[in-house]
């Protein structure tokens, strides 16, 4: 999804800087994107989104190639990648460390888009304050403990873990929202659905539960990552100048249904 991002945003900005952990991935997408006659230059950023010094140095790389316009950060690891703590670590912390890097960049025009996921609006529909609470104070030192104490040790289970963090990250696009509107920026999440990518296919194959979703999804199939880029680009451009601390589901209908109890 990230990928499919970047070929979207190839022909809406100037300077393109691509980030991913994995340098042989990140070296083609910079060959291929570069060499479609688009309208952006494009650079690698080797990064772990969950480096603190890494995004430190990424803030200031964006800040000698230009003014900030679009973020789209896609990186984040599902239940079956790693375990509950690394799976806060990444999808939570490290977007919250990646929006506090780059708050002093926003200006009039600026956008941010966080990945979160369809996950949360499922698994976790009572109120919930006390674990709330814990969740809006993501770079804690204690953050892990914390979180820990809040849920209790459900928590310790990756796919709660995930929904957890990725409720997190819907939390956190509300708050940022508030600190980049005086300065003309906006913020939201995006929380795909079943969509059609490596990830998708390697917990679909982990999670019978998975093929469930899809047959009750309103539109019957999985999503494809272009779909998704599709609406984070939309949210990213211009055209979206007056949305902002929302989260958009790109889930085919499947929680718009379940939640009106539509679906049998």
């Amino acid at each position: 999804m990230g990928r499919a991002c970047a070929e979207r945003l190839v022909e809406m900005v100037d300077v393109l800087l691509l980030v991913d952990r994995d340098e042989s991935t990140l070296a083609t997408a910079v060959r291929e994107l570069s060499d479609g006659g688009h309208r952006a230059a494009v650079e690698p950023f080797p990064l772990d989104v969950s480096d603190g010094a890494g995004l430190a140095r990424l803030a200031a790389r964006v800040e000698q190639r230009g003014a900030l316009r679009a973020v789209a950060h896609a990186a984040g690891i599902s239940p079956t990648m790693a375990d509950w703590r690394q799976i806060f670590s990444v999808d939570l912390v490290g977007s919250a460390m990646l929006a506090e890097e780059l708050r002093p960049l926003a200006s009039e025009g600026t956008a941010m888009v966080l990945f979160a996921s369809m996950a949360p609006h499922l698994g976790i529909t009572d109120p919930q304050p006390a674990p709330d609470a814990v969740l809006d104070d993501p770079l804690h030192p204690d953050f892990l403990e914390r979180i820990r104490d809040a849920v209790g040790e459900t928590v310790e289970d990756p796919g709660m873990a995930y929904a957890w963090a990725k409720r997190g990250v819907q939390r956190l696009v509300r708050r940022e929202a508030e600190r980049l509107g005086p300065v003309g920026a906006r913020a939201c999440s995006l929380s795909p659905g079943i969509i059609d990518t490596p990830q998708g296919q390697q917990e679909a194959e982990a999670q019978p539960v998975m093929q469930l979703l899809v047959e009750r999804t309103p539109l019957g199939r999985v999503g494809g990552a272009d779909e998704v880029a599709a609406v984070a680009a939309f949210l990213l451009s211009d055209e979206a100048g007056y949305v902002s601390a929302v989260d958009v589901l790109v889930d085919g209908g499947l929680v718009g249904t379940m939640r009106s109890g539509d679906v049998a």
